[in-house]
């Protein structure tokens, strides 16, 4: 079984997950630590629950979500494991930290990349991959099927979707990512967000309005 252990770092007010379960092998999923506290929050929680890390995944690379990249590396000995197309995301990642007045290492290079249909093992769970992109290019979404829950990045949001005005987005693959991947999972999938409070797949097809939006438009 699956545990789900959420932070809120840096100012972009982003959520960190660790995953693990019984067998106290866990994984690091976007790693938004910036500062020395935020650090040291992450890594008091691993020791407490005396947690092994084994995989360091990202949903995608902007600069938000993989402050922690290079500290992960430093402290677990962990690389980053992405979808390729965001590659070039993460490699902007000090120059686009700059414009925001913000300091970053460069990220560790990947040690490795998923597609959809790959799927992460640690412990005694397994998560799917679904390659979702639109807010950037290689986004991926991580599936819990047993525990019936996504942990979506920036795809999907409480009554909100991801932004797709930036490098590498596009809107109409953003609404075809979440209509053709995430809402056939299922109303009672929990989505875990890569910013706000989590959500579910029923809720945001009756009530999100980019969603029922795009459907209105769709059937007319």
């Amino acid at each position: 079984m699956i545990s789900i252990q959420s932070f809120t770092f840096n100012p972009f007010q982003e959520n960190t997950y660790v995953l693990y379960d019984e067998s106290k092998k866990c994984v690091i999923i976007d790693p938004g630590c910036y500062d020395d506290a935020e650090r040291g929050e992450l890594v008091a929680f691993i020791g407490a629950q005396n947690l092994k890390p084994v995989q360091l995944l990202n949903t995608h690379c902007h600069v938000d979500h993989v402050f922690g990249n290079k500290f992960i590396e430093e402290k677990y000995g962990l690389k980053p494991w992405i979808h390729k197309k965001d590659l070039p995301v993460l490699h902007t990642l000090p120059d686009v930290s700059q414009l925001y007045g913000l300091n970053a290492e460069a990220s560790p290079e990947p040690e490795g990349y998923y597609e959809e249909g790959d799927q992460v093992k640690f412990g005694n769970s397994v998560l799917d991959i679904l390659f979702t992109p639109g807010h950037s290019p290689g986004s991926i979404c991580f599936v819990a099927k047993d525990e019936k829950f996504v942990i979506g990045g920036d795809v999907l949001f409480y009554c909100s979707i991801g932004r797709s005005d930036l490098p590498g987005g596009d809107h109409p693959s953003l609404i075809k990512s979440i209509k053709s991947k995430l809402f056939p999972l299922g109303d009672d999938f929990t989505v875990y967000s890569g910013h706000g409070q989590e959500t579910n797949i029923g809720f945001e097809r009756r009530n999100n309005p980019f969603l029922v939006q795009s459907t209105e438009e769709e059937e007319e």
